[in-house]
């Protein structure tokens, strides 16, 4: 029976050795072993998978189709709802989503439906990129802003219906979070981000980079000069965040995502790129979060010890059990219920260390962890040359105050009024992190996709 057979294990690159360079940890399946452990899936007629999955993909036929070798029918499949099958079978937490509903679950382990698209993803990039039917034009023309995971989703089913769809990004390459956030070694740029945003262009999405909407462009300017019927707002959230803690200005103090879009986005760790990134002998990284995991490996692949502070315990750590497996396995020292108070520095103005206290957990706060409280007379100092900052991130607040009519939160979001993005302003669309704040890469394709719903309603009915 398919539930006794043991679910197939992935290859990995040897910690010693991954630990030293930024190639992709995990190797992915072979065919023979994407189908054995496709022949693992019960085919359940409500498959509790497919209502986890924030995008809805059709997992039970396109495992099957894996199963019985039909690999293209497979990528058409995932196709049909998921744009970045090959992004997604990499970073998403499939644990707490599809996996976390598979019935094998509950007595023994869920099938790999990560692993398993991300072979069909792969699989599809190594043939050519999938045979999509591009719709024909209906005349009307829709602006994204962000070619982040929402912003490319809603571009993807947009172009689909025949829409007219040009994506607006800020920096100099698309992908958004995929090409600044997230390292090589968890998500190869070249050889996935790359490739799956040019099998979106094949459907006829233009992408203009280098454009600061609220700067270049404005949002009404969108609307009323360059003729645009919409607009999506999918440009994440790239405000860090910091402490407030006393030497928080002294050099040797950055944000993650400074951190890692220095040494993603502009390549910090090829020797052939002039990209200023300095780590020192030991850095010190505060959060728990993916962010978080992906910045202390990054420091350590960079040649310094690396140690994680968090304030809570193991057990409340919000980063995915996987990546705080692989950096443990690579030699990352966590050192939890600890918080920092203040960051010390030398004569120069430079980093020198950073000054903890010991925590120790109270009642269960807003989030349902317990919450975190000083133990009374434990500081203690940890000697460093770099504090990385991860602590989560707020939408930039650009956009919205430069667009009449937009409301936010207190915290920076864009207000929405409904499951489909619109905002407050007439033919205005948000999703993903900036309108959520911080989230995963699949939450935020889902927003853009029930927003290009939305959006094709709205036109429709102009």
């Amino acid at each position: 029976m398919a539930n006794k057979i043991p679910r197939v294990p992935v290859r990995e690159q040897e910690a010693a050795t991954r630990s030293r360079n930024f190639h992709e940890v995990s190797y992915g399946y072979n065919e023979e072993e994407a189908r054995l452990e496709a022949s693992r899936c019960l085919e359940c007629k409500n498959a509790r998978c497919v209502t986890m999955c924030p995008v809805s993909v059709k997992i039970p036929e396109f495992v099957a189709k894996v199963r019985d070798g039909d690999m293209a029918g497979a990528a058409a499949t995932i196709a049909e709802d998921n744009s970045l099958p090959s992004v997604c079978g990499r970073v998403c937490p499939q644990e707490i989503q599809c996996e976390g509903a598979c019935i094998l679950g509950i007595k023994g382990e869920p099938v790999a439906i990560g692993k398993l698209e991300r072979f069909v993803g792969d699989w599809t990039l190594a043939n050519g990129g999938t045979a999509e039917v591009v719709a024909e034009p209906n005349g009307r023309k829709v602006a994204v802003v962000g070619s982040g995971p929402s912003g490319l989703a809603c571009a993807t089913d947009l172009a689909k219906m025949g829409y007219g769809v040009t994506v607006f990004e800020a920096l100099h390459r698309p992908g958004g979070v995929l090409e600044y956030g997230i390292p090589e070694f968890r998500l190869p740029k070249d050889d996935v981000v790359v490739p799956e945003i040019k099998n979106i262009r094949r459907l006829g999405v233009q992408i203009e980079t280098d454009t600061v909407i609220g700067r270049t462009l404005t949002i009404d300017a969108l609307l009323e000069q360059e003729g645009f019927d919409a607009v999506f707002i999918g440009s994440g959230a790239g405000l860090p965040k910091f402490m407030g803690i006393p030497g928080e200005n002294l050099n040797g103090v950055v944000s993650a995502n400074e951190f890692l879009t220095r040494a993603n986005l502009m390549k910090a760790h090829h020797e052939d790129h002039d990209t200023p990134i300095f780590v020192g002998e030991r850095v010190v990284v505060v959060g728990g979060g993916n962010v978080a995991m992906d910045a202390v490996r990054t420091a350590k692949r960079l040649g310094a010890e690396a140690l994680i502070v968090y304030r809570r315990s193991e057990q409340e750590l919000p980063a995915r059990v996987e990546e705080v497996h692989h950096a443990k396995e690579e030699g990352i020292e966590f050192h939890m219920l600890t918080n920092p108070v203040e960051i010390l520095g030398d004569e120069r103005g430079w980093v020198r260390g950073i000054r903890c206290v010991r925590m120790e957990l109270g009642e269960p706060d807003e989030s349902g962890r317990r919450s975190p409280r000083a133990i009374a007379g434990s500081e203690f100092d940890i000697e460093c040359h770099v504090v990385i900052m991860a602590l989560g991130t707020s939408p930039n607040p650009l956009i919205a105050a430069t667009t009449p009519g937009i409301e936010t939160t207190r915290w920076g979001g864009i207000v929405t009024a409904d499951d489909g993005g619109a905002t407050t302003r007439a033919g205005v669309f948000a999703g993903g992190d900036a309108v959520t704040g911080a989230a995963t890469v699949i939450l935020a394709m889902g927003a853009g996709r029930a927003a290009a719903r939305a959006i094709d309603e709205y036109i429709r009915a102009l």
